[in-house]
Formats: C-alpha cells, sequence, structure tokens
C-alpha cells in the first residue's frame, strides 16, 4: 500500500463488535497502527502514548485502531492491563497485515522469522491512505501521528 491507494474493504475481528471491517468506520479519519506483540515494552509504550491522546485524536474525527498477530483474548486482556480506549484488530491469519505489506523478515537470535513491521497509515473519510511511516520509532510517534492530522486539518 502506498500514499494515494484506497485500503481494501477487509474483514476481521476486533475487540469492538461493532467494527468488523474498514467500511464500519467510513466517514472518520484512521489512524490504522501495526505492532509486533500485545505485552511487551515498545507495543506497550506505543500503546499507552495513543491512548494517553485518545481525546485529542477524537476531537480530530479520527479512530486509533491497532493490529498485531494475536488472539482476540490477548488482545481484551491487554485493552484491560493498560486501560486502551480504542479498538485493536486481531490479525491471526495475517489478512490484514499483508494487504498493508507489514510482514517482513526479521533477525531474531540470530534466526530469520517473518514479523510485524511496526507501522503506522494514516487513512481520509473516504479510505484513502494519505501519510505512511514506516519502521516507526516509538517515543514521540503518537504525537507526531496527531500533529500530521492537526496539520492537515
Amino acid at each position: 500500500m502506498a500514499v494515494g491507494d484506497k485500503i481494501p474493504d477487509l474483514t476481521f475481528e476486533s475487540t469492538d463488535p461493532k467494527i468488523t471491517s474498514f467500511k464500519d468506520l467510513k466517514g472518520q479519519n484512521i489512524v490504522l497502527y501495526f505492532y509486533p506483540k500485545d505485552n511487551t515494552p515498545g507495543c506497550t509504550l506505543e500503546g499507552k502514548d495513543f491512548r494517553d491522546l485518545h481525546d485529542a485524536f477524537l476531537k480530530e474525527n479520527t479512530q486509533v485502531i491497532g493490529v498485531s498477530r494475536d488472539s482476540l483474548s490477548s488482545h481484551e486482556k491487554f485493552c484491560g492491563k493498560h486501560s486502551l480506549p480504542f479498538t485493536l484488530i486481531s490479525d491471526k491469519d495475517e489478512k490484514v497485515c499483508k494487504a498493508f505489506g507489514v510482514i517482513i523478515e526479521k533477525n531474531m537470535f540470530a534466526r530469520l522469522i517473518l514479523g510485524i513491521e511496526r507501522t503506522t497509515f494514516l487513512i481520509d473519510t473516504q479510505g484513502v491512505i494519505k501519510q505512511i511511516w514506516p519502521k516507526v520509532k516509538v517515543k514521540g510517534h503518537a504525537q507526531a501521528v496527531l500533529d500530521a492530522i492537526k496539520a492537515a486539518n
């Protein structure tokens, strides 16, 4: 996926039973952030940073949605443990991750594995990708995304 592309209308499981496809979010901007794994240090910090700015995103007509390969049960526990107020998509079959091109080879303990590259997409109210942040460094990222949304509005 690239800037200017329209996102595919995929179906998925999420922590919000009212959100089972991207068309359920039509009319709102979407911050779609992909992260490797629930309850790991970087992913937890990223989730908390988006949590702390959640109201500011809502004021900009923007829904924050996180995506990882964790199970729905894992996501529900992760949300509960860290008071995450936004929706998480469970992408165990990697359908969403593959559509957005975020599955990459990673070197983990001298072994190559396939994993999620931490990436964020800003999607407009019509489902068009407006900005992409690849290879995200967590510190300050949520604020940078919010700043980009405010600058675009």
